[in-house]
């Protein structure tokens, strides 16, 4: 099994050249964040990363977690990891400085976050669902809930969870029927909730529960549903962990993958009831969780690259010292190494190119949203904010199907070997499985995608960024390196299809939704696609400059010929997914249900 090493050369190029950090720092608070400053983090978290999390990946996914007569028990090594991982700031590197956190751009968390899920997926769930219920409470909370908990959860003293899923009511949170009995300052919560990920641990003194629930009076359907902040234990006067609440874990989930993260069924009020505490307001809870999930989307989207990255790093190095067969071209020769092979060396290119354009996609959303919320112009805030919630859904849903395939494309590299878990081939893929499902399956993100995001502006913000990318096909046309020639034609044709098929999704939806949500997940992979060109094509033009200047000129070359790959033999992809949808929901709507 290969050891991670975080691919900081490319992180570094895609924060710098394509998400534009220099112009980061230009923003309010972000004055100090310098490329030596990001140098020094990618650095710091690539060590935690390949010297603290990675040795814990394969023996905490043997191990698993624990359910005792006293709690949940994490896998061997993952408390002092944790203790670790908190000690060093991590949790809060781009928390409110108000609260403790550093307030650093999201930029640099979101590479952060990709080195912490390639070495150790499992673990990185604990901060991430944390940071998305910090997120929630600071932007819903009461000033006094913000003063009591925000710092815990920011500086990783405590952790954080979502409840949302209930036996009866997966998806459709209408069903919800946890139920919030006001008393006093306080509610007493009785129900359950499946699928808690990092519900119970040891690994911190507190855990803080945010519950979509019911109050007596309030109206049926995802209307009368209100949030409420359950802690594990309810703080004393001077914030230490006091009084257990009545809330516990009764059963861990046995699953196919990240099997040292605790995926819980917590049972709350099976006695006098849970303790909890209204966040926002009441009937307003659906509204307030989603910026919780919005956080948790774009981070589950990092963790597709993530573990395509981690699985690509272990074909790489197994191809490369993997001795089998000779050369068609040279049959007198003797046995090579696999990676000398043109099947493996496409499979290995698939793998690669199509990660640095998830990459630079997904780096350019979190720059995005660094802007949006900190930008001085009120036009540019609104531009950068439409773009992030249109895209949002295509970073969660297309980059975590692209983890799984990647990852099973990791395995098919091995051959027989990678089928064998010793390897370390198996557990990539069977933890990447899990990402296109949690926090919104991928066709949620598509309905998501095409009946609320591009339904909600007519196609405003779809036009928007189709238009920067007919500038970058644009510049293409026009560069002078004659290697960029074939991206130019095949990168404008895409961006085409793409309005091609936008135009029809909006039509439709006015005149037969069933037509617009038949093909919306295809619609969502094709704006993936066509995103990742977009990346790629810019960085290839700004490659093509670095070289000719003669900066790192064969990370560059790289680069150019990464780009090339992905444009030549990934992208047409785009184009056979315009066909299907164009052809509407005949194929799927058509069937009797009794002749499934």
């Amino acid at each position: 099994m290969s050891t991670y090493i975080a691919p900081v050369r490319d992180m570094r190029f895609v924060m710098t050249e394509l998400a534009d950090l220099g112009g980061l720092s230009s923003l309010p608070t972000f004055d100090e964040v310098t490329p030596e400053l990001a140098d020094a983090v990618l650095e710091e978290a690539a060590k935690l990363a390949t010297e603290v999390l990675a040795p814990l990946n394969k023996t905490g996914d043997a191990q698993g977690a624990r359910l005792t007569d006293s709690g949940v028990i994490a896998a061997d090594g993952f408390a002092q990891a944790y203790r670790q991982f908190s000690d060093g700031g991590w949790t809060g590197l781009s928390g409110d400085p108000e609260f403790g956190g550093q307030g650093l751009p999201e930029l640099l968390h979101a590479a952060a976050v990709e080195m912490w899920n390639s070495s150790n997926m499992a673990f990185a769930l604990c901060p991430l669902l944390t940071a998305g219920a910090t997120e929630a409470l600071r932007q819903h909370g009461s000033e006094a809930l913000k003063r009591r908990y925000l710092p815990d959860l920011v500086g990783g003293r405590w952790t954080g969870t979502m409840n949302l899923t209930e036996p009866q009511a997966g998806s459709d949170l209408a069903a919800v029927r946890t139920k919030a009995v006001p008393e006093g300052d306080h509610y007493r919560l009785h129900g359950q909730k499946i699928f808690i990920t990092w519900g119970d641990h040891d690994m911190t003194d507190n855990v803080i529960h945010l519950v979509l629930a019911r109050t007596p009076d309030a109206p049926e359907g995802v209307r009368g549903i209100s949030l409420f902040l359950v802690p594990k234990f309810l703080p004393n006067a001077d914030g230490s962990p006091g009084q257990r609440n009545d809330v516990h874990c009764v059963s861990l989930e046995h699953k196919l993958g990240i099997h040292a993260s605790p995926t819980c069924v917590m049972s709350f009020g099976d006695k006098e009831g849970a303790i909890g505490y209204l966040v926002g307001k009441e009937n307003k809870g659906l509204a307030h969780m989603f910026t919780m999930m919005n956080e948790a989307r774009q981070k589950v989207g990092i963790q597709g690259l993530a573990i395509a990255e981690r699985a690509y790093q272990q074909a790489r190095e197994y191809a490369k010292e993997r001795v089998q067969g000779r050369l068609a071209a040279s049959r007198s020769g003797g046995a090579v190494a696999i990676i000398h092979h043109p099947d493996v060396r496409r499979m290995l290119l698939t793998m690669k190119s199509q990660i640095e354009a998830m990459r630079a996609f997904a780096y350019v959303m979190a720059a995005d949203m660094d802007r949006a919320h900190r930008h001085p112009d009120d036009g540019e805030r609104a531009m950068r904010q439409a773009r992030v919630d249109l895209l949002i859904p295509v970073v969660k849903g297309w980059c975590t199907e692209l983890g799984v395939e990647i990852a099973s494309l990791g395995v098919q590299v091995h051959g027989g070997m990678g089928f064998i878990e010793e390897t370390g081939a198996c557990q990539f893929l069977r933890d990447a499985r899990i990402a296109p499902i949690y926090e919104g399956t991928t066709g949620i993100q598509a309905a998501d995608l095409v009946a609320r995001k591009l339904a909600s502006d007519g196609g405003a913000a779809m036009a928007t960024l189709l238009a920067d990318m007919r500038a970058v096909a644009g510049e293409l046309e026009h560069s002078l390196d004659t290697r960029l020639a074939p991206l130019a034609s095949a990168f404008a044709a895409s961006v085409q299809a793409l309005e091609d098929v936008t135009k029809w999704t909006s039509r439709a939806l006015s005149t037969d939704i069933d037509e617009a949500l038949a093909s919306s997940v295809d619609y969502l992979m094709m704006t993936g696609y066509v995103c990742g060109g977009w990346q790629m094509a810019r960085a290839a033009l700004i490659a093509s400059t670095k070289e000719a200047a003669g900066e790192d000129p064969e990370f560059h070359r790289t680069k150019i010929a990464t780009a090339r790959f992905y444009v030549e033999k990934i992208l047409p992809k785009a184009h056979a997914l315009r066909e299907t949808i164009l052809r509407g929901a005949a194929g799927a709507m058509d069937i009797a249900i009794e002749r499934f």
